[in-house]
């Protein structure tokens, strides 16, 4: 890890911080700095990490500005609005657009050249602002997407197969949110097809899909805000940046008629590396997976097209 890398994460709410934490934890950056418009709260957080890694790697965590973006290889874009309830992601979608444009022209302004890993939601939809607004190659600018959904479809396959997480390879596609595509034909247990490994076993694809849907409103409505499994994701994909591990991962990323969409940010495959997105991958989909992902295109459309 070179002794100079660093990864600026702008909001220090629940989201950002726990960011900061896992990433500290990692030990991926030899800098870390918070940014948020409240410094009381960024300073608070800052801090409190800081202290945790006392018992952990070397690292500096502080709170600082945008003038600390410049030497970062890493921008983590958490800032946007809050759902709260049932409130769906797309509801606060011009509110959230509102923030990001200003987040990341500030980042841009003060000089920053590094990759994008962007989870304010809606994240599909502010990956797709934040690009617009950065100018820089879509492959620069990396939306969490449906990385945690993907993970959440993993683990729920999992439990009820009564196997690690870990031995489960299955993605969720398109959007982060009510339309996405719980992709069944992409599970592969030991490199075999899901009813192969089901050999004869009965498996409840519907109750598994609405329980990954609807996970994030149900931890919503719980504790008022997700943020473990986001995070996890986040520091996921810097892991796979800042290590170029060309690794293949479910993010959201501009799309150039792959599965006949284009110019949308949506989750696909993507191997992921030191450039951001090296290549966006095409899954083999039943008919009506791809019927859904192209459903989940259109409402995604539908959102951007009712920005502010």
């Amino acid at each position: 890890m070179p002794v100079s890398s660093r990864v600026a994460i702008v909001g220090a709410g629940n989201v950002g911080a726990t960011a900061a934490y896992a990433l500290m934890l990692r030990g991926l950056f030899a800098e870390i700095v918070i940014i948020d418009k409240d410094a009381d709260r960024a300073v608070a957080e800052a801090t409190d990490i800081a202290d945790a890694n006392a018992i952990a790697r070397p690292a500096r965590i502080w709170a600082g500005d945008y003038t600390d973006v410049k030497d970062a290889d890493v921008l983590v874009l958490t800032a946007g609005a809050a759902t709260h309830g049932d409130e769906t992601r797309t509801a606060i979608a011009s509110k959230s657009a509102i923030i990001v444009r200003a987040c990341v022209a500030d980042a841009m302004a003060a000089g920053f050249d590094g990759i994008f890993v962007v989870s304010s939601n809606p994240v599909d939809a502010m990956a797709q602002v934040a690009q617009a607004t950065s100018g820089l190659a879509p492959e620069r600018v990396i939306g969490t997407g449906t990385l945690l959904d993907s993970n959440r479809f993993r683990k729920r396959v999992a439990d009820r197969l009564a196997i690690a997480p870990g031995a489960v390879d299955a993605m969720v596609l398109g959007e982060h949110g009510d339309t996405e595509v719980v992709a069944f034909s992409t599970v592969r247990i030991g490199g075999l097809a899901l009813n192969a490994y089901l050999d004869g076993q009965t498996l409840d694809r519907a109750e598994i899909a609405h329980d990954v849907m609807r996970a994030g409103y149900t931890i919503n409505h719980g504790k008022g805000y997700t943020s473990f499994g986001v995070a996890s994701a986040i520091a996921r994909i810097c892991e796979a940046v800042q290590r170029d591990e060309r690794v293949v991962l479910p993010v959201s990323t501009r799309l150039a008629g792959q599965c006949g969409i284009d110019g949308l940010y949506l989750s696909l495959p993507c191997l992921i590396g030191a450039a951001g997105v090296m290549r966006v991958l095409e899954p083999e989909l039943s008919a009506d997976e791809r019927t859904a992902l192209l459903a989940s295109a259109a409402a995604l459309r539908d959102t951007l097209a009712g920005l502010d």
